[in-house]
């Protein structure tokens, strides 16, 4: 006679939020999962200041002058840290360029060291992006200064999810409550996890629609058995009819080409055919539903060009919204607070 064993499902916990890194005026901005619903409100009202700067005749203002921000890419970048570039120099800071083609961290040197080698030029801002997922957390450990994940690895990209949900701000006049469809490479996408923390604090209703092979369990996993989980009403679907399904927000991810590579995909071909937006299934969203994409894009695959440059696209807009919420950043970690946030005259 065979015995029945009795399976006992893990206990319940609770979730808890990693504590602020610094409330009010963080000293660094590293992810988004420890940023509260009023930092981040506060963040879109610094950045409404930063865009009438950036519509001034004279676009520049004294607010960080005397400051030096380094900005640290070891990976090709050209939106992000041109962005950040604008955003130093409109606010008077001196911005200083270090890219990993032909630096020491390219020639073999070690984090650590560079770490040392940025906290002996007396640098107040530095903005890493970093293959290495907690190459910022680190730095940000060693250094004086104030440190800005600007992407790290497959973690984090936090500046990308507060210009996105700036952008659907601006637009509805609010991100909680939103339809948020988030579709493409999800396990490897920086942007969608920082998007993922983001959305849910601010409240909106987010869908994610991926390739079973590219959904992230370990962010997803026991969603169920976790009480106060963040992620406890994230909708996951593989049909990507079903994720457009009355969005406000339909948010095409990059897909990284060597996914295919590394047998995620059967064929770009077969990954465009079930996961592209193209103008037909954006009828499934709701009539005034915006597209978004974080680029660079891969046309044809997974958004179709008409789509992407189409009236509904907010992508050029995406754009633009990075400067500003890099500019309130920037301000933001680098000015003394005491009480709130400041505001530019």
């Amino acid at each position: 006679m065979t015995q029945t064993i009795p399976i006992e499902r893990p206990p319940v916990v609770p979730f808890e939020r990693p504590r602020p890194t610094y409330v009010p005026g963080r000293r660094h901005v590293l992810d988004m999962d420890d940023f509260s619903r009023q930092e981040i409100e506060d963040t879109f009202q610094n950045a409404d200041a930063m865009r009438e700067v950036m519509n001034r005749e004279i676009k520049k203002v004294p607010t960080l002058r005397g400051k030096t921000v380094i900005t640290l890419f070891t990976e090709a970048s050209t939106r992000t840290r041109v962005s950040f570039e604008q955003a130093g120099k409109i606010l008077s800071a001196d911005v200083i360029n270090v890219s990993g083609s032909g630096s020491s961290v390219e020639k073999g040197e070690s984090l650590y060291n560079t770490a040392l080698t940025l906290q002996a030029m007396n640098a107040d801002i530095i903005v890493v992006r970093h293959g290495h997922s907690g190459a910022p957390h680190f730095l940000a450990r060693h250094l004086d200064a104030c440190v800005i994940n600007a992407g790290d690895g497959a973690h984090a990209h936090p500046t990308q999810a507060l210009l996105d949900m700036y952008t659907m701000r601006n637009y509805f006049g609010r991100v909680e409550g939103l339809k948020v469809a988030i579709v493409g490479d999800i396990l490897y996408s920086r942007v969608a996890r920082s998007n993922l923390w983001g959305l849910t604090t601010m409240g909106a209703e987010v869908t994610l629609c991926a390739p079973p092979t590219l959904l992230p369990q370990d962010l997803l996993d026991r969603r169920a058995d976790i009480e106060g989980h963040p992620f406890a009403n994230v909708r996951i679907v593989t049909d990507i009819e079903n994720a457009l399904e009355g969005a406000d927000v339909v948010y095409a991810l990059r897909l990284q080409l060597e996914r295919q590579q590394a047998g995620h995909l059967p064929s770009l071909r077969e990954y465009s055919r079930e996961y592209g937006i193209n103008e037909e299934r954006l009828k499934l969203a709701s009539p005034g539903a915006l597209v978004m994409h974080p680029g660079p894009m891969n046309e044809g695959v997974e958004i179709d060009p008409a789509v992407a440059h189409g009236s509904r696209s907010m992508i050029e807009e995406q754009v633009t919204n990075g400067v500003a919420i890099r500019m309130a950043l920037l301000y933001s970690v680098a000015t003394p607070i005491r009480e709130g946030y400041p505001r530019l005259p």
